[in-house]
């Protein structure tokens, strides 16, 4: 439906509609746009957070490791325990003293300076470590500090401190404390830092996750993969990331830690936003709508009322009127609206009264034209017929001139009554060329004074049902015409011939023709061009008598002069002889 077709009401209200839906629409996208880079870097921020409050917690727990086992490599009892060298002294020693300090999941070793073990106290014995412990001759570069890193055994991560031993003689012994790293530990730095996801990965595998299996085997394969920053999704939830990587004594990589920070709440708080700005949308929108048509109604009532008007004024109903108390613009408007209607009124009343003079005026005009010729007949003959003596023959034939004139003007005036009151004569079968010939007569005289050659051209057998004397002044017009028009001579020919059940007449002239501009109208009443006499009634009412007949009359184009071409159906077809 195109937009053109809707009234002002529905236009002011879709442009209010599409005008409060673009606004909300531009200002969602800058508010959501917004709040998801704000999200975006309160979680990165978060993230940060969650990794200096691990960095802060996994120092306590590698400080509290340094701590203990400084403290165990100063006592008096274990010093002794160690400079007699004998295992079973020194592990009860030591594990009197480090089970009182710590849990099942702490790792504790004592050995020699080349790394051969002495003691474990953390369980069941570690296969490995029937080999040796190579850690130690790895930290022995940072003797006599200590030293610290992460450390991998049968495929657990430990978090390990090794303190040396030292006595008079020198370094005696190695202390190896450590807690190992599982879900227990990496739970607990979730709820430290606020429920962050911690993964850890050593030699690419996972040692622990507070992640389901699904999401730590998706974000493993992930964190497998070369990464350049950004979002990592695990195929459900979006986390943003930070690495970080896990160092052995010696400073080399032993694996990563990654902590991450789920969208899954910001996703929520952003749909939520979408939705209360759909629902702040749908409320506005109805109470935009609902404010606009209030005030657009009595805006367009007034508009509606002049359309009505208009359309009155358009049935010519020039008395209506529209109410002018609305104010503004529209109650001018209304003001000149029924100012231009009195004005129109009063016009038009002025027209029609000018129009009915005009008319009356044409009319007689032409009355007058069309009835000089047989008035001045009637009056030539009685002049004759007083003042000179005449035979016998000569007073018959100025007599029958005479009424035969009078008869002429008679039957103009009922013709002119029957046309103006829709009315018309009977018909009777009449020979065409025998009605021709008759208007031919009729103007013969001035024919001949003229120079101008009349021919007809119509077979006698074409016979039809005519109001003779109409027909007849219909040729008398068409002929006076071409008189009209040729005062220095000139040829007239009327030619009929039969052509699907009618006869077509031509009528045609050698005269100047017909104007172009007036050829359209030709036919309509006081339309004429060319002529000295006349207002142009005579083509008017020719035409209307040969409508009245069931015929067509029209003018045709010619290379000079001018054609007119009648068609008359035909009633009897039927051969007459001469």
């Amino acid at each position: 439906m195109r937009l053109s077709r809707l009234s002002i009401l529905w236009r002011i209200l879709l442009s209010t509609s599409v005008a409060l839906t673009l606004l909300f629409a531009v200002t969602g996208l800058i508010v959501q746009n917004h709040v998801i880079n704000t999200t975006s870097r309160s979680l990165e921020e978060e993230v940060t957070a969650s990794f200096q409050a691990y960095e802060s917690l996994w120092k306590s727990r590698g400080e509290r490791l340094a701590s203990v086992s400084l403290t165990l490599s100063l006592m008096s009892d274990v010093r002794a325990a160690f400079r007699t060298g004998d295992q079973a002294t020194i592990r009860d020693t030591a594990g009197e003293l480090w089970i009182k300090i710590s849990d099942e999941n702490a790792l504790f070793l004592v050995t020699d300076p080349r790394g051969n073990v002495i003691a474990y106290l953390g369980g069941a014995p570690l296969s490995s470590l029937e080999r040796g412990f190579p850690v130690v001759p790895a930290a022995a570069s940072q003797f006599p500090k200590q030293a610290s890193g992460f450390l991998t055994l049968d495929g657990r991560l430990y978090q390990i401190v090794v303190t040396p031993v030292y006595v008079e003689s020198g370094l005696i012994n190695v202390l190896v404390a450590g807690y190992a790293i599982d879900a227990l530990v990496a739970q607990q730095f979730r709820n430290s830092t606020g429920g962050s996801e911690f993964l850890f990965l050593a030699g690419g595998k996972v040692v622990a996750s507070t992640l389901n299996d699904r999401a730590t085997a998706e974000l493993a394969r992930h964190a497998a993969d070369p990464w350049s920053g950004g979002r990592i999704s695990d195929g459900v939830i979006e986390y943003a990331p930070l690495r970080t990587p896990l160092l052995d004594i010696e400073g080399k990589r032993l694996g990563e830690l990654w902590i991450f920070r789920s969208f899954e709440g910001a996703r929520l708080r952003i749909a939520a936003l979408r939705r209360d700005m759909f629902l702040m949308w749908f409320v506005a929108v109805a109470i935009g709508l609902g404010v606009t048509y209030l005030l657009a109604r009595r805006i367009v009532e007034p508009v509606l009322e002049l359309d009505r008007a208009a359309a009155e004024v358009a049935r010519q109903n020039y008395d209506h009127r529209v109410r002018e108390d609305t104010g503004g613009e529209l109650g001018r408007l209304a003001k000149t609206f029924n100012a231009m209607c009195e004005s129109i009124r009063t016009a038009r009343a002025e027209l029609i009264r000018q129009e009915r003079i005009s008319t009356i005026g044409r009319l007689s005009s032409s009355i007058v034209h069309d009835l000089r010729n047989p008035l001045a007949a009637i009056y030539g003959g009685s002049e004759m017929l007083v003042d000179t003596d005449l035979s016998p023959v000569q007073v018959r034939r100025l007599a029958l001139n005479i009424y035969r004139s009078s008869r002429r003007i008679q039957e103009m005036l009922q013709d002119l009554v029957n046309v103006s009151r829709g009315k018309t004569r009977g018909s009777e079968v009449c020979r065409l060329s025998e009605v021709i010939e008759a208007a031919v007569q009729s103007t013969a005289a001035a024919a001949e004074s003229q120079g101008v050659q009349i021919r007809v051209e119509v077979p006698e057998s074409i016979e039809m049902p005519l109001e003779r004397a109409r027909v007849e002044r219909v040729f008398l017009n068409m002929i006076g015409n071409a008189l009209e028009v040729m005062p220095g001579g000139g040829k007239v020919r009327i030619s009929a011939m039969l052509e699907d059940e009618s006869a077509l007449v031509r009528v045609e002239d050698t005269g100047p023709g017909i104007l172009p501009e007036v050829r359209d109208r030709l036919f309509e009443p006081f339309v004429t061009a060319g002529k000295k006499n006349g207002l142009g009634l005579g083509l008017a009412l020719s035409r209307q008598a040969i409508a009245d007949h069931g015929g067509e009359m029209w003018v045709e184009s010619s290379g000079k002069g001018a054609c007119f071409a009648i068609r008359l159906p035909l009633a009897v077809r039927q051969s007459v002889a001469s």
